[in-house]
């Protein structure tokens, strides 16, 4: 039971250890599903690369970000 605590707690610690990234993965996910929400006839794959690509912009922002603290 230990370790499945342990392992929960990382996980945990992992998503909360970092609010501005977990923020803004979430206000992305909120802004996709308004996206799908007013225009339901849109194709599904246009909405799941705009998930990506906002991913990958958050990463690289939140990384360059913390990048510049560090120096």
């Amino acid at each position: 039971m230990t370790v499945l605590s342990d392992v929960l707690k990382e996980l945990f610690g992992m998503f909360v250890s970092d609010a501005r990234l977990s923020v803004a993965v979430l206000a992305l996910v909120g802004l996709v599903a308004l996206w799908l929400k007013a225009a339901p006839g849109i194709d599904p794959q246009i909405p799941g690369v705009a998930l990506l690509l906002g991913c990958i912009a958050i990463i690289v922002t939140i990384t360059s970000l913390h990048a510049r603290r560090m120096k």
